[in-house]
């Protein structure tokens, strides 16, 4: 690998997609809109807000960036533009690197936003700190970019990278513990649950919402969301091929 390559694939990328408003538009303000949604659904009840808020805090960036990074990634790989990349001096990993800086950017941006609208203007009440909010959602959308980018190598068309969606995040969303806590599931899905990174993004924003400092179990969230956004990320590395579909 290469940081001069990296950098330049990296600002290739964020140069595409400078002018794709609509992608831009979906990143940064629908985990937003969504949190807004929520928290006046709830209008009546504002400490359920509090108790699922945080969860969806990571969970809607995961959604959005895991969406829009398969779709914009899988155009590449159609169009013949990766094929062509691939055919210059440009590793591997030199790619998938300058894709995940690259949404890895704006991953911070969707982050701080809906972070931000969480706390100061929608009122979550947190008693972590709230930079322990941000870094497990801005994990969160980093995974969702790595899980974005290994899916759409097996996706022919637009159209079945959406599908990989009820396959990839619909699973982790049901047993995460938004819904039940994972202990109180059946024993097979529990055990299943424990191997989904979404559980442990979830647990992440659960302690930061419950404990004023880090705890152990935050640090093994936080290591465990990493090192699983990291190894998919090397999977995508593993799936880019010198010929396209």
């Amino acid at each position: 690998m290469s940081t001069y390559r990296t950098l330049a694939s990296a600002a290739r990328v964020l140069r595409q997609l400078r002018h794709d408003v609509r992608s831009i538009a979906l990143m940064l303000l629908v985990p937003c809109v969504m949190l807004l949604i929520l928290r006046y659904v709830f209008d009546g009840s504002p400490q359920t807000f509090d108790s699922i808020g945080a969860s969806l805090l990571g969970i809607f960036p995961l959604i959005t960036m895991f969406l829009v990074t398969s779709i914009a990634t899988l155009r590449e790989r159609t169009s013949g533009t990766l094929e062509r990349l691939l055919a210059m001096p440009l590793g591997k990993g030199d790619l998938i690197a300058g894709y995940a800086l690259a949404f890895g950017a704006l991953a911070v941006v969707q982050s701080a936003l809906a972070t931000g609208l969480a706390l100061w203007v929608l009122g979550l009440d947190v008693t972590g700190s709230a930079w322990l909010l941000l870094l497990i959602a801005l994990l969160d959308a980093l995974l969702g970019t790595a899980l974005g980018l290994f899916v759409s190598a097996f996706a022919a068309s637009e159209f079945q990278a959406v599908q990989f969606m009820p396959a990839v995040i619909f699973p982790q969303l049901l047993l995460c513990g938004l819904f039940a806590p994972r202990a109180d599931m059946q024993p097979a899905l529990e055990w299943i649950s424990n191997a989904l990174p979404m559980s442990y993004a979830v647990d992440g924003m659960n302690e930061v919402l419950r404990h004023p400092d880090i705890t152990g179990d935050f640090v093994r969230d936080v290591v465990i969301v990493a090192g699983c956004a990291l190894l998919v990320l090397g999977l995508g590395a593993a799936t880019l091929r010198r010929r396209t579909a």
